[in-house]
């Protein structure tokens, strides 16, 4: 039996390779043969699975419309740790995708306990990143957001607490508040389509956030009044909870259409997703949903700097993007490393480059050259590259990647209105 994942957990220990296989999570590489000069952390395969992206490469290709969402919990300030979704959010929205942002203020105040002023200062500081960082789209909060509450309400229509306990592990401890930030996250995730339109929708996120994914899924499957199926020597259109009226409107939308009790067959020569898309038209005109299934990619974790996951429970494992330059040289000078217990052992042994956080911070942000990263990783391997000397020309990197990125925040500081 697969284990659960926990989307809360601070320093989840997760094997992510089993996780895709156990949970029907799609590896990334295949698909990512699709994407023209695709960026680093796709290069560099830190991101290592999707669920349906090939509907997101596709319509990058044709240049079509397309959403790219994603959220952030804010209880605490921003740091290295949520660089990576931002990158990869902005880096899809170059592709043409429209940006939305949930700031999860509910699911703060519901998991974390902490009050609205708190989550409001907190907010900010993520807007302020986003802004920074290239971001151009809608931010907004949950608990202000009223169409995207009834949205969770029609979405919690089809959650029951046997599903919130086979996918998350709620019992009858689980305070309520908590359940329903699990129906406003399904209904972030389906904002985009309600706000600006049915098309394909990415939720880039670390791979914790699966479950939320997954029930969203569902959700998105169960709020259709009609499913089409292509069975090879016909197309099968049954309907699901259905209104009076939906089956009859379809069958006069299609010529050759065989209507029978709860199904339409169409003849094979009609293709399969121009008559769902169709099909969702007629959804809405029954005041439906017509909902795509939403896409995601899931982003390895950036290691700590003290080992696991980077997380504000280990504050000395990350770097706060407001961290003053004598903390920053404490944490990066007191990182773990792949290194030898002595220097002549790294000389004749070599590092281990997978093993070290340094290493991965450059991986994941810090050196943007694939080649100056392919011969830090070989002098490293070969005994050439001592963790001092490499820890100091990183420490460079982040001093000056903070040091513009604070001026960029002060030139965004005006786009922040809550």
């Amino acid at each position: 039996m697969a284990e659960q994942i926990n989307p809360w957990s601070n320093i989840p220990k997760m094997d992510i390779s089993r996780l895709i296989a156990d949970f029907g999570i799609a590896p990334f590489a295949p698909v990512k043969e699709k994407i023209a000069d695709p960026p680093a952390f796709i290069r560099r395969d830190i991101i290592a699975g999707h669920r349906g992206y090939e509907a997101i490469a596709d319509t990058i290709a044709q240049k079509k419309p397309f959403h790219v969402m994603t959220g952030f919990m804010p209880s605490g300030h921003p740091h290295f740790g949520h660089l990576m979704v931002i990158k990869e959010v902005v880096w899809h929205i170059q592709q043409g995708g429209k940006g939305f942002i949930s700031m999860a203020d509910c699911e703060a105040y519901a998991v974390r306990g902490l009050s609205w002023d708190s989550c409001d200062r907190y907010a900010r500081e993520y807007m302020e990143c986003l802004y920074a960082l290239g971001f151009a789209g809608e931010i907004y909060s949950q608990r202000r957001n009223n169409l995207l509450k009834d949205l969770a309400f029609e979405a919690a229509t089809k959650i029951n607490f046997s599903e919130l306990s086979a996918i998350y592990g709620f019992g009858s401890e689980t305070e309520l508040a908590h359940a329903i930030s699990v129906s406003l996250q399904a209904a972030d995730i389906l904002y985009p389509q309600l706000a600006a339109g049915e098309v394909p929708t990415v939720v880039p996120v670390g791979i914790d956030q699966d479950p939320h994914i997954r029930l969203t899924r569902d959700i998105t499957n169960s709020l259709r009044m009609l499913l089409v199926e292509d069975r090879g020597t016909h197309i099968s259109i049954r309907a699901k909870n259905a209104p009076v009226g939906v089956l009859d409107a379809v069958a006069k939308r299609f010529a050759g259409s065989k209507k029978y009790e709860g199904h339409i067959n169409l003849p094979a020569d009609h293709n399969a997703a121009a008559v769902d898309a169709i099909v969702r038209n007629i959804e809405r005109e029954f005041g439906g949903f017509g909902f795509l299934l939403p896409s995601a990619t899931y982003h390895n974790f950036l290691q700590g700097l003290q080992g696991g996951k980077m997380s504000s429970s280990v504050p000395d494992s990350l770097i706060w993007f407001d961290d003053p330059d004598q903390d920053v040289h404490k944490k990066i000078m007191g990182a773990l490393t792949g290194g030898r217990q002595s220097l002549e052992e790294q000389k004749k042994l070599g590092g281990e480059p997978e093993m070290c956080s340094i290493y991965q911070l450059n991986r994941f942000h810090m050196q943007d050259d694939d080649a100056e990263l392919a011969e830090m990783c070989r002098t490293c391997r070969a005994g050439e590259l001592m963790c001092g000397i490499c820890k100091k020309e990183t420490l460079e990197r982040v001093c000056t990647f903070l040091k513009e990125f604070k001026e960029k925040r002060d030139e965004v500081v005006h786009m922040v209105e809550w």
